[in-house]
This record gives C-alpha cells, structure tokens and sequence, in this order.
C-alpha cells in the first residue's frame, strides 16, 4: 500500500542522487582544470554552467509535475541526465568541438539533474499536510542537498583524480533510481489532489502566478539562499585553492589531488550544513507559525503563514550579514577561521533555503508544481551568476565577492521582499494584473488563486 512516508523516501534518495550528479563536475575542478589547463575565470564560467539549464529547466519541470504527475517527470529527469552522464566519462572532441567543450556541454546537461528539485517539491506538497509541510518539505530537500557535500568530501578520497570514472558510476546509479521512481512513485494522496494540480496548469494560472509580487519576492529570497548555496557549492573548491594557497601548501597538501582533496573538504562544510539544517529550518517555520511569532512590524501579520514569513525575513538578514564576515575573514587571510564562519553560513543558507517552501505550498496550494518551478528555477540564476562576480579580475582580490554580493545586491533584494510582504489582506491579490484578469471568471480571488483563506 502506497503511503506517503514511502513517497517522501522514493522523493529523497531521487533527489539526493539528482545533487550528486550535479555538483560531482565541482568536485573535480582542481583535476578538470590542471587536465585541461584552465584559468581561474575559466574554472569560475565551468562552476556557473552547472546552473545555466536551472531557470528554464526548473519553470517547465514544475509545470509538468502538475501536469503530468510528480513520478514521471522526475524518472524522466534522472534517466536523461544519467545516461549524458555515463557518456561524459567517454568526452571526446569532434569537428569544430576540443574535448573540453564536449565534457562542457556534457555536464552541463548532467547539471541540469538538479531541475528535479521542484519536481519533489510538489511531489511532497500533494501528499502531506499544511501543518506538516515545512517539516516534510525540509527532510525531502535537506537530505537532497546532502548530495553535494557529499560529493565534495568523498568523490576526490574515492577516485582521485580520475573523473571520467566517477562520471561513469554516477550515471548508471542514477538510470537505476529512475526506474525505481516510475514503479513505485504516485502522483498524489488521491484522486482529487492530482487532478486539481493539474486543471490548475493552464496559460492563465501559470502567468497569476509568475506575475505576484509575493511570488517575485519569494524567488528573489530563494535566489539569495538557494541560488547562492548552489553558487558557493560550484565555487569553493576552486576559492580555496586559490584563495588559500598557501595556507593550504602550509598544512602539507601539495599535490594537486591533495589539494583537491583538501579544498573539497573545507567546501563541504557549507554544503552539509546548509542540508544538515534544512530540517530544522522547515522545523522553525512551523515552530514560528504554532506559536504566532511576527516580530517585524513592516510584515504582514494577517495572513494564515504570517509567521513563517518573518521567519523568513530572519535568515535572510543573517545571510547577508555572513557573506560580509566571509569577506572580512578571508581578506584577513584566516583559513581557519574561514571554515568556521563557512559553517555557520550553511546554516544560516539552510534557514532561507528550508524558510522559503514551507510557505510556496501554503500560499499557492493548488499550483504548488507552477509555484515551485518558477520560485525554484528563475532563483537559480544566482548560481550563474554569483561565481562570476566571485571570479571577477576587477575586485581587489578573490575575497571580496562575498561583500560586494550581499551588500550590493541582497540588500536591495531584501528591502523588495518586505515591500511584497507587506499587505494586510491578501499578498496573492497583488502583482502585474488582477486575479479576474488572469484567471477569469467574477470569482477570481483568494480561493482561485489557490486558498482557503
């Protein structure tokens, strides 16, 4: 009998391997770049191509899972990305293409095993209650996100240097859990839930959605969490070797797959963190909401997730306040240090990442898949993004993209996000065009839009 903890666990593994996938080419980079010669810009422009396929990718992925049901996007995602997989470990260069930009293109479409996410996100969403949903949504992606650290942490101990192989392993792992997926997963807990996702997917619903403020603000939030957690996933290695040279020379890592080693290590320190906690964010959330706590007077208290929302707010003042220590400790030159305050930077990640879908679901109930691919996937160009600004020749050195991101661009975000959320009556009622404009009908409003306020 199909329950919903067998859902959450099939959801889970799926996406654990979808993170492993998708982040094992950062694991590598020290090798991939010694292997084929590249320059520090050339390393930031390979981490940032892992994300280029999430925005649009995430969008269509969350519309299909309405559409089409959770269990058979996902296995479809899995089976593609681990076949491209299997046939990176055998890159070779053809007519105008260099064996480089064969595996580029390879694993960046391998990368794109990473759309699951929403995908699980609204596979989760139709099976568990409201007041369980930050604690479910949390365990489903906390333990996902696993997956990258630990990639960074063991892939190098396991295989070395040689990436071919592990590229190999991954994807036929991952065509295997594909399979498990279509046979055992469900679409939903009934009939009803299923089908109502899916009347939901139209033209009209997809753009009220896309065109909320709240939803904007959401993304944007996702997008300083989530966006930057994959940025930071792709980035470290490479920060650490080249930001810490010396101090890493000092510990007695010399060789290039000891250096590696060592820079996937301090790397996955974030990446457990901001899994590890990701639970415990959705936790808090729901924490938050039994116990009414709105202790930001320029967010709404109204509405039914409230609380959630100056939850929210919290972990994203803490995550800009992070990146500016990382800043301040790396231009000191404190390897240490560094590690320590990366560490709890993956938690404070895991507060906005966990903070974020413990409200999607409940503020669009009956779009959670259009919710989710639009709030999950444009707020991945984050991650396309912010290795290039950390990459950037023009700043003083390789330190100071974390300042000049959380100062010059998650500031402004934020100060959006408490615009958005600063409505008394419904925040779904607001953004470009009406709920009669895109949903039709003289009864669009809060209950169309997907409530039951």
């Amino acid at each position: 009998m199909t329950n919903k903890i067998e859902q959450l666990i099939i959801a889970t593994v799926a996406f654990f391997w979808a993170f492993l996938m998708w982040f094992s080419t950062a694991a590598f980079s020290p090798s991939i770049g010694e292997f084929y010669n590249l320059s520090t810009g050339q390393l930031g422009l390979l981490a940032s191509s892992a994300i280029w396929l999430a925005p649009p990718g995430r969008v269509i992925a969350g519309w299909a899972s309405d559409r089409l049901g959770a269990h058979n996007v996902f296995a479809i995602i899995l089976g593609y990305s681990g076949l491209v997989s299997i046939a990176s470990a055998y890159a070779s260069g053809f007519w105008f293409l260099t064996d480089f930009q064969v595996l580029f293109i390879e694993r960046m479409i391998v990368a794109s095993a990473g759309i699951s996410f929403v995908v699980g996100i609204q596979h989760v969403a139709q099976w568990f209650e409201e007041n369980e949903m930050g604690t479910a949504e949390g365990l489903y992606a906390g333990t996902g996100n696993v997956g990258a650290g630990v990639g960074a942490l063991l892939l190098p101990r396991i295989y070395g240097t040689g990436f071919s192989e592990a590229f190999l392993h991954l994807g036929i792992v991952g065509v295997f859990i594909a399979i498990v997926y279509k046979v055992r997963g469900e679409p939903a807990k009934d009939i009803e839930t299923a089908e109502t996702a899916k009347a939901n997917s139209g033209f009209g619903d997809t753009m009220f959605v896309w065109t909320r403020w709240a939803a904007i603000a959401l993304m944007f939030a996702y997008m300083m969490s989530f966006g930057l957690e994959i940025a930071m996933n792709s980035w470290l290695p490479t920060y650490y070797e080249r930001g810490f040279a010396d101090q890493i020379a000092g510990l007695g890592f010399e060789s290039t797959a000891a250096i590696q080693t060592a820079a996937g290590t301090f790397a996955a320190v974030q990446s457990f963190n901001a899994s590890l906690f990701r639970p415990f964010s959705g936790y808090m959330s729901d924490l938050w909401q039994r116990k009414d706590w709105t202790p930001y007077p320029y967010l709404s208290t109204t509405q039914d997730y409230s609380p959630r929302v100056h939850w929210l707010m919290t972990a994203l003042i803490l995550i800009t306040l992070t990146m500016v220590a990382l800043t301040a400790i790396g231009v000191a030159g404190l390897l240490p240090a560094s590690v320590l305050v990366l560490a709890f930077f993956g938690i404070t990640v895991s507060f906005g990442t966990g903070g974020v879908f413990a409200i999607v679901p409940n503020m669009f109930p009956d779009r959670p898949g259009t919710a989710s691919g639009f709030i999950g996937g444009i707020s991945t160009s984050g991650g396309i993004v912010f290795p290039i600004i950390f990459a950037s020749g023009a700043l003083p050195s390789i330190h100071w993209g974390y300042a000049v991101v959380g100062v010059g661009i998650f500031i402004p975000l934020m100060l959006f996000y408490a615009w958005a959320m600063k409505h008394e009556d419904d925040p779904r009622e607001h953004g470009l065009g009406s709920s009669e404009r895109w949903l039709g009908g003289d009864d669009a409003g809060p209950a169309a839009a997907g409530g039951d306020d």
